[in-house]
């Protein structure tokens, strides 16, 4: 059974080649906003920033 509570898995996106390459979570509690984080795309092979997406499933 799923654990009940304020934290929600999350995907993050790039801006630069709209991969999404990192899940993480969240409080929605503690932040209410979209996160966007400077992460490293393997792809591109340097750090860009990568925005919260919709919750994953």
């Amino acid at each position: 059974m799923a654990k009940k509570g304020n934290r929600l898995i999350i995907g993050l996106e790039c801006t630069e080649t709209g991969d999404r390459v990192y899940i993480t979570s969240k409080n929605r509690i503690n932040t209410p906003e979209k996160l966007e984080l400077r992460k490293y795309n393997p792809r591109l092979k340097k750090h860009t920033l990568f925005k919260e997406v919709q919750r994953l499933k």
